[in-house]
């Protein structure tokens, strides 16, 4: 049985817990076992000035490489959670130490407008505020499990405005739960809504945030300890890290989520549902690293693996990939890889009757309408891009490279049929 150090309940070390100071605990544990700033980066695998900055953000910075840290200096799982603000303690919330940065709202419109982000500002400002300082909860009497499946209703029907007016509130109540309970299904739904939140932010590119989110829901997927959890979490992360340009980073953490699956002998379909999901988004990884072989092989091997899934998943399930959406993400890896007659070809079985959600139409028409463009059919993308609008307006319209992408069809084939309307549905001002 591992012994707990007693350093980590000592009155200095319980006062900076209640005050959620983690990186301040990372350095107490750092310099009780006499390693320099540069020695804890080398175990952890950054520089001795990114440590000193996690040692003065706290849990404001990269929350996977905090864990890391904690995880070095000998920091109890149980003495984490609390300083994440999971304790079983109601005590008055504490807010996060250090200045809050405040923007300046005519700044973050014209940001939003430059990117072309049709959600309202003071949505995504909201979103900024609970990723700060968490509301308290909302004491809602509508069971968690409920709200949760609401919220990935609205994710799935791209009603990306209300889900984004929602998650502050089920983030709390969320924490609220794992804090009283600190069981495993509790911190399962944290890390699936904060999942949640890290996919929505995604849609409408707001990487840092969604950043910010997935590395959360990665931390409590594995406090909840549920392997398809930490998979789920993980994907959603190297999806961020490939948004921001880091597709070596993405590559290696999903191929490691990939191992850690395969790793359960996928014996029921809800973990070949998992391992095909992740083949599926390391192929993309990859084929957007410009990798052609692995792209390739993974793709091929995402299809036998989901050959023998349903074509209807059960509702809930964590991963609902079926056989169609391993076509579906062929077309996006043969796009990517800059090969649109391939891509043209993997999608022409592809009917918008084999998917349940109206998210997932709309981004197979999406996804269609890229590999037309490549190939230089104004007429066929715009085509595809009004069906994605019928299906699930969102997808268009909240989506900053689809947007541009119409953008770039209104300004070089205006006569095209339909552009009008697709310009208009994607919130595009009139020329």
């Amino acid at each position: 049985m591992r012994t707990i150090d007693p350093m980590w309940h000592s009155p200095k070390a319980r006062a900076l817990v209640a005050r959620h100071q983690l990186g301040a605990l990372i350095r107490i544990g750092r310099e009780e076992r006499g390693w320099r700033q540069a020695d804890l980066g080398v175990r952890i695998g950054c520089s001795a000035s990114t440590v000193s900055r996690l040692e003065q953000r706290g849990h404001h910075a990269d929350l996977r490489l905090l864990r890391r840290a904690a995880s070095e200096v000998g920091l109890p799982t149980d003495v984490l959670a609390e300083c994440l603000g999971l304790a079983r303690s109601t005590a008055t919330r504490v807010a996060p130490v250090g200045p809050r940065v405040e923007e300046d709202p005519m700044r973050r419109r014209t940001l939003l407008a430059a990117a072309g982000l049709a959600a309202p500002v003071q949505l995504l400002a909201g979103m900024d505020t609970a990723l700060a300082a968490m509301p308290d909860p909302t004491g809602s009497p509508i069971p968690l499990d409920v709200r949760l499946a609401e919220a990935r209703c609205a994710f799935d029907s791209a009603r990306n405005d209300h889900l984004l007016k929602v998650l502050p509130g089920l983030l709390a109540d969320a924490h609220d739960g794992a804090r009283r309970t600190r069981t495993e299904v509790a911190y399962i739904r944290l890390s699936c809504a904060y999942g949640l939140a890290s996919q929505v932010l995604t849609k409408v590119g707001r990487y840092e945030q969604s950043r910010l989110t997935a590395d959360r829901a990665s931390v409590y997927a594995e406090l909840s300890g549920s392997p398809l959890t930490v998979a789920a979490a993980a994907r959603e992360l190297s999806i961020v890290l490939r948004h921001q340009n880091q597709p070596a980073a993405a590559q290696r953490l999903i191929l490691s989520a990939v191992s850690q699956v395969e790793a359960t002998g996928l014996t029921t379909d809800a973990q070949a549902s998992a391992y095909a999901q992740m083949l599926c988004t390391t192929s993309y990884t990859a084929a957007v690293a410009g990798d052609r072989q692995q792209a390739v092989t993974l793709i091929r091997e995402a299809s036998r693996a989901a050959r023998n899934l349903p074509s209807d998943p059960p509702a809930g399930r964590l991963f609902s990939v079926t056989p169609a959406s391993v076509d579906q993400y062929a077309v996006s890896v043969h796009w990517a890889l800059g090969d649109a007659g391939t891509a043209l070809e993997a999608g022409q079985g592809l009917r918008a009757a084999q998917f349940k959600t109206a998210e997932r139409r709309g981004r197979m028409h999406t996804d269609l309408a890229r590999a037309w463009w490549q190939w230089g059919k104004p007429e066929q993308t715009t085509a595809e891009l009004l069906s994605a609008v019928r299906a699930s307006p969102g997808e268009v319209r909240d989506r900053p490279a689809i947007r541009q992408m119409v953008t770039e069809i209104h300004a070089r084939h205006p006569r095209t049929t339909g552009i009008r309307e697709l310009a208009k549905a994607a919130g595009l001002r009139s020329t």
